[in-house]
């Protein structure tokens, strides 16, 4: 349902009503709005003035800035943009971090299911491919940068932490050391591969959306975060690895598999920090749960230490 502005009710709606005030593009605009379901971290708002171009509206959730930098979010905006895979990018207010885009018609968020489809498996390695090549980002964070600082906010938030912290943490150090002993590729990274954040059309053209988490990280991660997301199957990754990378080799799949529990540590953090100060009504802690769990399964995994030495 749409609600004009000066109408809203709510404290959502007043708050996206005060952000609308201030886009320059808008001033004396009449304007309507409605929310746009999806997304755990922010809220998101679809803009009309009535003519033929609608806006996508993100504006910030509470607590995000602890671990989003706006102006990195907005700068991956743009270079997904030009690099033919992004939404355009009409607007941001520093200020507020609030991003406003072109809204995008005709294509759809996709889920896990789409990705059984081969034709969007492919499509979908060559939009990540272009934006991973698109040139290095100003931010440099990698997943060693964000678990440790997730840590620390878990702390300072007083969020739940589970009681193998330690052995999880060995763990990681032992990746860390291996990682960085066999090199980096630094490249620029969503950090960020959900199904929701893959757009397609009725022909499977991919496009990319929410760069909220993007740095530049390690190039491998970007695939593992997305496989463990999807769960694919192991002759589906390898299809992947091969796609991406023109080859499939030991190496590169035992450094998806160190760098998938990566993730898995990474989000099961941030979902313990989320859980102690998000107000949205999203089961923060079950999903860190789960997050943790999936993590174990790898740093227990009997293939953990030849893993490590393949890197």
């Amino acid at each position: 349902m749409w609600t004009n502005v000066g109408e809203g009710t709510s404290a959502a709606e007043r708050d996206i009503e005060a952000i609308l005030a201030r886009v320059p593009r808008w001033q004396g605009v009449p304007l309507r709005y409605r929310p746009v379901s999806g997304g755990i971290s922010n809220a998101n708002w679809q803009v009309s003035a009535g003519a033929a171009q609608d806006w996508f509206v993100k504006v910030p959730g509470r607590g995000t800035e602890m671990f989003i930098t706006r102006a990195a979010a907005n700068e991956a905006s743009r270079k997904a943009q030009a690099c033919g895979f992004g939404a355009e990018v009409i607007d941001f207010l520093p200020e507020d971090g609030v991003e406003v885009f072109a809204f995008v018609e005709g294509f759809r968020a996709t889920s896990n299911l789409d990705f059984l489809r081969p034709s969007v498996r492919g499509n979908a390695v060559r939009a990540l491919r272009a934006f991973n090549d698109s040139g290095p980002l100003r931010l440099t964070k990698t997943v060693f940068d964000m678990i440790e600082e997730h840590v620390d906010q878990v702390a300072a938030v007083g969020g739940r932490v589970p009681e193998d912290a330690p052995f999880l943490m060995r763990r990681c150090a032992e990746a860390k050391a291996a990682l960085l002993a066999s090199g980096l590729d630094l490249v620029p990274c969503m950090n960020d591969t959900l199904a929701g954040n893959f757009l397609i059309d009725a022909d499977d053209r991919v496009m990319l959306v929410d760069f909220e988490y993007a740095s530049n990280n390690e190039r491998a991660y970007e695939l593992a975060l997305w496989f463990d997301e999807m769960a694919f199957s192991d002759s589906v990754e390898r299809a992947m690895i091969e796609t991406y990378f023109g080859r499939w080799d030991p190496a590169i799949e035992a450094r998806i598999q160190v760098l998938k529990a990566l993730a898995d540590l990474k989000w099961a953090t941030w979902a313990m920090i989320q859980d102690a100060v998000s107000l949205l009504d999203f089961d923060f802690y079950k999903y860190g749960t789960w997050k943790h769990r999936r993590a174990r399964t790898l740093f227990h995994h009997p293939d953990w230490p030849r893993w490590l030495k393949r890197l």
